[in-house]
């Protein structure tokens, strides 16, 4: 019987795969040759080798991409050397070929790693295709591994900006979470906080990445709409369930489902999600059949989830089953000098946007303003307060001329808890300046009325005309000759 036949067809035209290096090892010098012809042809490089030795060596010094390997070998079994290879490199494509196909050896084979395993006569144009899907695969493999590990970079605990003794104790927390086996996780903190970045960082840095990271928002549907999101349902549930639908909770298998809002999901659907964490199984709308559940809650709250139990407007006993793990994300407020650091994150953000020169940091009143302000919406807002002023500033530092009113006005600010009004930024500021760009925006807000601005200051009518000359603001905003410097 003659090592191979031929393809009934014309072979594949060569394609430009010269980096693809294959491995061919077979005791039997016709069939060495006859498949470094073929695999020539097809544009792979051969590499060939005849025993369990010349085999392993050949593999360490030229890292193939793909083995033919043959099962019998002089010095030993091929299904060992696969054995050998893929434990070393999990990502070579590996076939056996031999001339003794049985139920033992395909198993052996496939168990070690194989892709495939093709019996002797060799088809080529069969082990053409093989050889191809294979790399196919491969490829797309690579491609989606590049992806998740793109995803997890992007989504790791270190894109979470902040260096504050606080944010550091809470990413510290949430990256031990992540990397436990936990299977509930409750996120608390105000709107703006950044949950949603926590909740992906806890599962593009766990072992759950490889598989889905779906979210839901709570308070965005209504509770018969986000039941069946959850659960799925069957066929002719009610009205419009035309088909079976799988819900969150299949589709997130072994992956991790966000819950937003989890504070806002109605008391009758809370009951059921109780269900689900207690006994890990879960039913479809409309279906009879359990499903057992392998998915990861994690679930978010602006509110506090305890306070609303004890209200009776959240289910207590689903409240302690989420928190198991309970991660209090800090307010910005309380983030110290993190709001700068986000600044001039949103800044880096918002340039290439601008249509003016770029902008490179803040004015010191706005910096003392940013400092003492109470950023009630938090992350959020203060990447908002930037993105206005790329628009709408002509200078290249974020002035106070386009801050929103509230900040200016003080609403909001940390005047209103009793802590100081300024604060000396670590660098030190220009404090002739800071009176002079107080004094002009005084006299903007009271439309240049020296009696209302000077009382808006503390300081008598006098004092700001000569801070006003002395700034040479006086003439822009009254429409007076300035006259002398002296009060």
């Amino acid at each position: 019987m003659p090592p191979y036949t031929e393809p009934e067809g014309e072979l594949a035209k060569p394609m430009n795969r010269q980096d693809v290096r294959t491995l061919i090892i077979d005791d039997d010098p016709f069939i060495r040759m006859a498949l470094s012809e073929a695999v020539s042809t097809w544009g792979y490089v051969p590499i060939l080798a005849e025993t369990v030795a010349t085999g392993e060596a050949a593999f360490n010094a030229e890292d193939p991409a793909v083995a033919l390997i043959d099962v019998d070998l002089p010095d030993g079994s091929g299904i060992d050397l696969l054995q050998k290879f893929t434990t070393a490199r999990p990502d070579l494509i590996a076939i056996i070929i031999t001339g003794n196909v049985d139920v033992e050896h395909t198993v052996a084979a496939l168990r070690a790693g194989a892709h495939d395993f093709i019996g002797k006569p060799v088809r080529l144009a069969e082990l053409e295709v093989t050889l191809r899907n294979a790399l196919e695969t491969h490829t797309l493999r690579k491609e989606v591994e590049t992806v998740r590990r793109q995803r997890a970079a992007d989504f790791s605990f270190e894109q979470i900006i902040g260096e504050s003794p606080a944010m550091k104790k809470v990413k510290e927390l949430a990256a031990r979470v992540a990397d436990s086996d936990v299977a509930s996780i409750l996120l608390q903190g105000e709107t703006g906080t950044g949950k949603d970045l926590f909740a992906k960082a806890i599962h593009f840095t766990s072992s759950r990445a490889p598989h889905a990271y779906l979210a839901i928002n709570c308070a965005a549907l209504p509770a018969t709409l986000i039941e069946s999101e959850l659960f799925g349902f069957e066929k002719g549930a009610f009205t419009d369930a035309k088909q079976r639908k799988e819900g969150l909770f299949e589709q997130a298998q072994g992956g991790t489902i966000f819950l937003d809002e989890i504070g806002e999901m109605e008391l009758s659907l809370q009951a059921k999600l109780l269900r689900v964490l207690e006994n890990g199984v879960f039913r479809r709308v409309g279906g009879l059949k359990d499903i057992r559940m392998d998915s990861r809650i994690v679930a978010a709250s602006n509110q506090d989830l305890r306070r609303a139990g004890e209200e009776g407007r959240f289910r207590s006993d689903l409240f302690f089953r989420l928190s198991v793990i309970q991660i209090d994300i800090p307010p910005l407020r309380d983030r110290g000098d993190d709001v700068m650091l986000l600044a001039g994150h949103y800044i880096d953000q918002v340039n290439p946007k601008r249509r003016q020169k770029p902008l490179k940091g803040l004015s010191p009143p706005v910096e003392t303003i940013f400092r003492n302000y109470e950023w009630k919406g938090n992350v959020r807002e203060l990447r908002n307060v930037i993105e206005r002023a790329s628009i709408l500033e002509d200078t290249e530092l974020v002035t106070t001329t386009h801050l929103p009113a509230d900040m200016l006005s003080g609403t909001g600010s940390a005047a209103e808890s009793g802590n100081a009004v300024i604060m000396l930024p670590d660098g030190g500021v220009d404090l002739e300046q800071v009176e002079f760009e107080l004094s002009r925006q005084a006299m903007e807000r009271t439309g240049g009325n020296l009696t209302q601005a000077a009382r808006l200051l503390n300081i008598s009518r006098d004092q700001l005309r000569y801070k006003l000359r002395k700034a040479g603001l006086y003439e822009e905003l009254t429409g007076s000759d300035p006259g002398d410097l002296t009060v």
